[in-house]
């Protein structure tokens, strides 16, 4: 059975703290994992992702703003608050995983195809292509490899930014029902998110034949 529990930040949601500044109007507590990592434990596999709302327009422009223990961190930059979700992540899994039970797997940030002075534009190609433009890298990425090199628990990251740089064809881009707002975040399907599928079947086949019965 596959259960798809969703939490888009990792660590957990909270209401404004007292004496709040007014444009305050929720919080991150980056110190704190997610309610429902309580059902996370004792699966057979866990396979986690993030990135996608650490942004200002979901975050600050919505009034959602970081939290230490009591304290607001209302001039963290989004990069070091969401490094800072990641090693609460990190912990929780050193702590509360049995990685002899339950393997688990963290997908880098996709590729993006955002262009444009304001980064407004998701342009779609005919076929993929044969320059990444320096799309292959992510700073998101970068930070959850880099988190993951220090876990104790075995963590597999699915490195998947590299191969999706080259489809900016695969993008829904503008060829949604609403061509007028372009969606760089999602994929055609079939395409690259079957690809990655099979990435994570390889490993889970491969894992001394565990999953194979």
């Amino acid at each position: 059975m596959i259960c798809l529990l969703m939490t888009v930040f990792l660590v957990q949601p909270g209401p404004v703290p007292r004496h709040a500044p007014k444009r305050v109007k929720s919080t991150l507590k980056l110190d704190q994992m997610d309610h429902i990592s309580n059902e996370w434990t004792d699966t057979d596999v866990l396979i986690f992702n993030s990135g996608h709302w650490w942004t200002r327009t979901k975050l600050f422009e919505m009034g959602c703003y970081f939290q230490v223990g009591g304290s607001l961190k209302l001039g963290m930059p989004t990069t070091t608050a969401f490094k800072a979700a990641l090693n609460t992540w990190a912990s929780w899994v050193d702590t509360s995983i049995n990685t002899n039970r339950t393997s688990v797997f963290f997908r880098t940030f996709e590729a993006s195809h955002w262009s444009g002075r304001n980064r407004n534009s998701c342009k779609v190609s005919r076929h993929p292509s044969l320059d990444t433009k320096g799309k292959d890298r992510s700073s998101i990425s970068d930070t959850i490899i880099d988190v993951v090199k220090k876990t104790a628990a075995p963590v597999t990251v699915l490195h998947v930014t590299p191969m999706g740089a080259f489809r900016g064809d695969a993008h829904v881009g503008s060829w949604s029902d609403n061509p007028s707002v372009p969606d760089c975040s999602h994929w055609c399907l079939p395409g690259v998110p079957d690809m990655w599928n099979e990435i994570l079947f390889s490993y889970l086949l491969s894992k001394n034949g565990t999953y194979l019965q």
